[in-house]
């Protein structure tokens, strides 16, 4: 795999993980391996696809989770997930 091809990869990824900074890094790491405009669009559009995949499944578990279990216990800032 070249270089080009691992940046645009990195590029999708960092869009599924909402990483900011990486998606900045491996931009101007593709651009400097010569992809063009529209490989970027595709990776981003890419990467966009996979996160709202991986968010509708996370959202399917948390309706399962919350429909099995009921707890008295109020969430606050204070308290870890193992306090719940």
């Amino acid at each position: 795999m070249d270089t080009k091809m691992k940046e645009l990869i990195a590029i999708g990824a960092s869009v599924t993980a909402n990483c900011v900074p990486c998606l900045k890094f491996h931009f101007a790491k593709a651009q400097e391996a010569g992809a063009s405009e529209d490989e970027v669009r595709e990776a981003v559009r890419v990467g966009r696809m996979v996160r709202k995949g991986a968010a509708g499944k996370w959202d399917e578990e948390a309706k399962s989770v919350l429909g099995q279990q009921t707890h008295s216990k109020s969430v606050n800032a204070g308290t870890s997930c193992e306090d719940i």
